[in-house]
């Protein structure tokens, strides 16, 4: 899909510039991205242009993707200062308290930022999302579960090169993950190809840097010391809302259900044709949760 992107310029935060995009007029509404952690703001085009409505809607591009700056080592790149960029990103807008819409490695950093940085926060969404590597852990053996069930040809190509020593980031392996990705990932497959992409939408270098090599069967690098926030969920002082696909096989409705266990004041909404994307497969319904949760 063609990617149409909203205005933007970058901003200097801690040493380095970041894309910052802008559309509409209303309540601040700030997207953290996800596609792993090394995916950039296009996953939300064109969709939440319909959001700019009623928001104003603010898509960042975290350092070292898409067209924020690139350090000279990967390494650098951490969980730690993602949420301290953002932290200071959202000083420097000059926006007060923002609506935060976490997706997936951005739900992540949601949680962070309304833990330590409890004033730049007006409410979180947490959007087809984790809360600990041990869920990111899960996710991955739930795709390796249903890929040996849904597509066993393609489990066998990948059980054949893992036993010659391939690591799943591997070219040849990850082509294999890709392809069979949209069984796993989607309420319908064919809605894989509403994705928009362009080039360096992903760093694909980033990737086996920060989650490690070897993620498809156990995880590595930074993603193994994010924190686990189910013990702090209970401190997270804004509303908080969960958004989960009933369909998305990796990270199951019972693992969704994790986030109220800890907090039962969390509000938990599954989308019922969704998998993992569901502002891709159900975007009008999304965006009605959006705005009844941000009192809009």
């Amino acid at each position: 899909m063609t990617v149409t992107h909203a205005p933007g310029r970058h901003h200097d935060v801690r040493g380095h510039r970041l894309w910052v995009e802008t559309e509409g007029d209303g309540p601040a509404l700030l997207l953290l991205a996800g596609l792993g952690p090394a995916g950039s703001h296009v996953i939300f085009h064109p969709f939440f242009a319909d959001m700019a409505r009623t928001h104003r809607v603010i898509y960042v591009d975290l350092y070292g993707r898409g067209r924020s700056d690139l350090p000279a080592d990967l390494a650098d790149i951490t969980f730690a200062g993602d949420v301290a960029d953002i932290a200071e990103l959202i000083g420097a807008l000059d926006l007060g308290p923002v609506h935060v819409y976490g997706f997936s490695y951005g739900g992540l950093l949601g949680q962070a930022l309304a833990l330590d940085h409890p004033g730049l926060v007006r409410s979180l969404i947490v959007a087809n999302s984790l809360h600990s590597p041990e869920m990111w852990q899960a996710n991955h053996a739930n795709i390796n579960a249903e890929l040996a069930r849904q597509d066993p040809e393609a489990w066998e190509r990948i059980t054949t090169l893992r036993s010659a020593g391939l690591r799943s980031t591997d070219p040849e392996m990850a082509a294999q993950f890709a392809t069979a990705a949209r069984l796993v990932r989607f309420y319908n497959p064919d809605h894989a190809a509403l994705l928009a992409t362009e080039p360096g939408a992903r760093n694909l270098e980033l990737y086996p840097v920060f989650a490690g090599a070897d993620v498809d069967f156990i995880i590595g690098g930074e993603v193994a010391r994010i924190p686990d926030f189910r013990p702090r969920l209970k401190d997270i002082a804004v509303p908080v809302m969960v958004l989960a696909g009933r369909y998305d096989r990796a990270l199951y409705p019972r693992l969704q259900r994790q986030f109220t266990e800890f907090d039962p004041r969390i509000r938990l909404e599954f989308l019922e044709r969704s998998g993992s994307f569901s502002h891709v497969e159900e975007p009008e319904a999304v965006f009605a949760l959006v705005r009844d949760f941000t009192g809009t």
